[in-house]
């Protein structure tokens, strides 16, 4: 790894010449460097859109790159030690959908757990592969899916011989990480693919003492979000590949569904965060994770919350743990997670990732300070003073193993009619249902709907979280397949 010159930044450079040439555009995009455009252009600014800029022979193109594009992966493959690395556009999402589409077809099984995004299930959809599902455990007292355990592993390959791939979350929003290095292994030995869901890990590969990475435990591929912890702009992400697969199938692949239009601020932003990662990652993730530690130790001294970290860590379905994500179960103090989130955001003026119904996350990367750190924790024993109750009554689980009757696509596909959730028990859902983020299904195509899913939906809508999946946008009302 490095041994390249890591302090280039070719997209970065080349935006920078372009800009010094006072090109004139007759070409897109038609705001032509911000003039057509006046109030965008006070908005975000003249530098921003002076090199928002179109495809051209100096800045090669990201559909068939050349030049410095092609330099720019090379480097971003040499620092996250990838045989390849891809610049995506359309986030961490279409970086997932590459991965399925590029080892499976129509009809090719892919074990994966069933607590994935559901980015991972719209590529089942789109390819027609067929889902194997490992049912992940559940921490009960914390009410979260864990890791994939290599006994659940094995027991799945022995059923599912004939699938080509295993696809892994590492790690899960939670911060839980699977034996990656293990689950390879044993994947390489059946001639099984290894996809890796690593959108919230890109520090994995920059920070000293962190889980394994992807690519250093031999996976083929992996979706990076760069954005989410690697300080490149929202939407911007990688792919990483390793040997086993051929470069040039997996960019045809890549351009089914990413845009002909690739945005140099969000490739440059990518060049850019790279070359910052390679050169200080080991620094800065060193200070984010003692920040992340501090943090967990004074919430854990507040009492009635619980941080948790490595002290989960069992060698097998929580084989290790971020600890630059600040995970805390809200439950004992009488509140769903939701409610913590909503209150931190409209009191206190505070925006975590995430809450569910036990628990909140706050995410430690490149841009935190300790003074925000320090507001966080005061605010959240301010709200334990003020909100405190019983919590007789809250539900204390975040995961419903699924009953998978079909295929996603099949069922996608099926002919369907809109019933009222309330009234779904026992039907197969024709449609998603998922509190967002995380954006993992509580409900996805081809499941049997329980009276556990529907009371589980009622709860959280209940509580506050942001529902999506259904074509009604007021979530009263499902598809379902016809009988």
């Amino acid at each position: 790894m490095h041994l390249l010159s890591q302090e280039k930044a070719p997209i970065y450079e080349a935006l920078l010449k372009y800009k010094s040439m006072r090109v004139v555009p007759f070409d897109v995009p038609g705001h032509k460097q911000g003039k057509g455009n006046p109030e965008l252009t006070e908005f975000l600014g003249e530098k921003c859109l002076s090199v928002d800029v179109n495809s051209m022979k100096p800045l090669d193109n990201l559909v068939h790159p050349v030049s410095v594009i092609k330099e720019a992966e090379e480097l971003a493959a040499d620092a996250f030690g990838a045989h390849h690395a891809f610049f995506m556009v359309n986030g961490a999402t279409s970086g997932v959908q590459a991965m399925i589409m590029s080892v499976c077809k129509q009809g090719d099984k892919v074990i994966m757990p069933r607590n994935v995004h559901r980015s991972a299930i719209n590529a089942l959809i789109i390819s027609g592969a067929i889902p194997a599902y490992v049912n992940p455990g559940v921490n009960k007292e914390l009410g979260i899916p864990l890791g994939m355990s290599i006994d659940d592993v094995k027991k799945a390959i022995a059923e599912n011989p004939d699938a080509k791939a295993i696809f892994i979350n590492n790690p899960t929003y939670y911060g839980i990480c699977s034996d990656l290095k293990t689950i390879t292994e044993l994947a390489h030995r059946h001639n099984m693919y290894v996809l890796v869901d690593e959108a919230h890990g890109s520090h994995f590969y920059f920070g000293a003492n962190m889980p394994i990475s992807a690519m250093a435990a031999g996976a083929d591929m992996s979706a990076v979000s760069m954005h989410k912890t690697g300080g490149s702009l929202t939407q911007s992400s990688f792919l990483l590949k390793g040997d086993r697969l051929s470069t040039g199938h997996v960019r045809q692949t890549i351009n089914l569904t990413q845009t002909t239009s690739g945005s140099y601020l969000l490739l440059s932003s990518l060049d850019i965060s790279r070359r910052n990662l390679a050169l200080g990652g080991k620094s800065i993730f060193e200070k984010a994770s003692a920040l992340a530690n501090y943090a967990r130790e004074e919430i854990n001294k507040i009492g009635g919350y619980y941080a948790f970290s490595t002290e989960l860590i069992n060698g097998d379905s929580v084989y290790d743990f971020d600890h630059t994500k600040l995970s805390v179960h809200t439950r004992e103090i009488g509140l769903a997670g939701i409610e913590v989130y909503d209150i931190l955001r409209d009191d206190y003026g505070i925006q975590i990732e995430l809450g569910d119904i036990g628990n909140i996350l706050a995410i430690i990367s490149v841009g935190d300070r300790a003074q925000a750190l320090e507001r966080l924790v005061s605010s959240l024993s301010e709200i334990k003073r003020l909100y405190i109750r019983d919590k007789s009554g809250m539900l204390d689980h975040e995961y419903i193993n699924p009953e998978v009757v079909m295929a996603p696509q099949k069922a996608f596909y099926s002919d369907q009619h809109s019933i009222p959730i309330k009234d779904s028990t026992g039907y197969i859902s024709g449609e998603f249902v998922m509190c967002y983020p995380p954006g993992i299904p509580i409900l996805a195509p081809g499941e049997r709907i329980t009276e556990e899913i529907i009371d589980y939906i009622a709860y959280a809508k209940a509580k506050g979280s942001s529902l999506t999946g259904t074509e009604d946008m007021s979530i009263e009302n499902i598809r379902v397949l016809e009988e």
